[in-house]
């Protein structure tokens, strides 16, 4: 099963929000809508809007206030992939030209604050001042992640606890409030909203760290860039802190670094050889665990049914 054979039931509103998101890019200057569209275009799982939609049926289901959630979380998702881009010099996302490639990296920051100004815009719609708090508060510690990705780079002594608080903020954080704003745009009870956010929580850590295995593991075609893409770039993620419990390996993997051409195929076996797939794998599936226990408090049939699919094609996702 793929995720749009799990979100068939949500197509219409998905379809709604995939509106909104194009209307969201208009512009009056035809360059700044060019690149916006670009990534747009590229298409993604949408999985952040999705969990909106279904942190929305924990309450009085309401497509015309969720869309404005749904819309502003995925219009922050873009900004960021289109300053990471500019940021890991990446020529290619989604199996196609990034915007800084296919423009300049001017653009491209223009570009992604332009579309992050567009998600700020939209989420004025809704007078919820906790919803605002709740962003806002998201915002700042996505951008303390991204700043604490950066000093990282290369610090081969980095902990785990660092690790794990980097992909909170990186990636978790965003598909965590988009559950928890979901059931609060709708009414759900409180301790729904709570268990919703903590759903998103162990999701976003899950997914995070299957996409650092699958750096390792995918093919170029299945992630639309070169494998070892991450560790080339200095981003030192699970399953090579994993791998150097073995000093050996440690060593080998550094001196390639150190020797200014990493043999990046060399670098990949030594990873996969010391097991530290194996282990970053059984903690997402520690994660993905905690993710089904905390749907327990949830009222929702339809909702708690699709996120465990979601869940489940999660722990099992190869792209």
């Amino acid at each position: 099963m793929n995720l749009m054979d799990i979100y068939q039931e949500l197509k219409d509103d998905i379809h709604v929000i995939e509106q909104e998101l194009f209307r969201s890019i208009d512009s009056h200057y035809p360059l700044i809508e060019e690149a916006a569209s670009h990534l747009l275009k590229a298409g993604g799982k949408r999985i952040r809007p999705v969990f909106v939609l279904l942190g929305g049926k924990s309450g009085v289901y309401d497509i015309e206030r969720l869309k404005h959630v749904a819309v502003a979380l995925e219009l922050i998702h873009m900004a960021t992939l289109v300053h990471d881009d500019v940021i890991d010099d990446a020529e290619t996302r989604r199996g196609k030209p990034t915007v800084k490639a296919k423009w300049d990296n001017r653009v491209a920051m223009y570009t992604g604050d332009f579309i992050f100004a567009q998600a700020l815009s939209r989420i004025t719609r809704l007078s919820d001042p906790r919803v605002h708090q709740i962003l806002s508060k998201a915002i700042v510690d996505m951008c303390v992640g991204e700043i604490e990705q950066i000093q990282a780079l290369y610090q081969w002594n980095q902990s785990l606890k660092t690790y794990f608080m980097r992909i909170k903020r990186k990636t978790a954080l965003l598909m965590a409030i988009s559950c928890q704003l979901g059931g609060l745009v709708c009414n759900a009870p409180e301790p729904v909203v709570r268990a919703l956010y903590r759903y998103g929580y162990y999701v976003g850590m899950a997914f995070q760290i299957t996409d650092d295995i699958l750096d390792f593991t995918g093919s170029e075609k299945q992630l639309g860039k070169p494998a070892g893409s991450d560790l080339r770039q200095g981003n030192i993620t699970l399953p090579v802190l994993a791998s150097f419990r073995n000093p050996a390996i440690r060593d080998a993997i550094i001196n390639e670094f150190k020797s200014g051409s990493p043999d990046m195929p060399k670098i990949i076996n030594l990873i996969k050889q010391s097991g530290g797939i194996h282990v970053a794998k059984t903690i997402a599936q520690r994660y993905l665990e905690k993710a089904r226990r905390s749907l327990e408090d949830l009222q929702s049939v339809y909702s708690k049914k699709t996120f465990i699919q979601i869940t489940d094609f999660i722990e099992q996702r190869t792209y």
